[in-house]
């Protein structure tokens, strides 16, 4: 388990890999990071507004192995036919919850459900 204080402290920055100035993909990595997961690449140069994290979740996504929600698993997020944000499935007590990081907000925490209706698609790798 993950000590979900420490993620309170989270500021956004695009191309953000070193905590805590992240974007979402340096938050899933710092997740998986503090749960002894393994590395995954860092991509620190892609970012979300030059279209190149398309490119990216093309190329390495086909290599992950798509799961239900478990502790620790990136969620793509899918708006129209591209993927526009990802978080990590983090334990809040009995239960899966989405944890992410945008621009506008710190870093959150909330249920699976309600971060999946702002989204076309949802889908977790591990």
């Amino acid at each position: 388990m993950i000590d979900h204080n420490k993620y309170l402290a989270g500021r956004y920055l695009e191309g953000g890999r070193v905590w805590p100035f992240v974007d979402c993909y340096g938050l899933v990595l710092e997740v998986r990071r503090d749960l002894g997961l393994p590395d995954w690449p860092e991509w620190a140069d892609i970012r979300a507004g030059d279209g190149s994290m398309v490119e990216v979740a093309g190329k390495w996504f086909p290599t992950l192995t798509p799961c239900e929600p478990e502790e620790g698993a990136l969620i793509a997020l899918y708006q129209g036919s591209e993927m526009r944000h990802v978080g990590v499935v983090v334990r809040c007590g009995a239960s899966l919850e989405a944890m992410e990081i945008t621009q506008k907000q710190r870093t959150i925490c909330l249920p699976l459900h309600r971060l999946k209706r702002r989204f076309v698609r949802v889908e977790y790798y591990k």
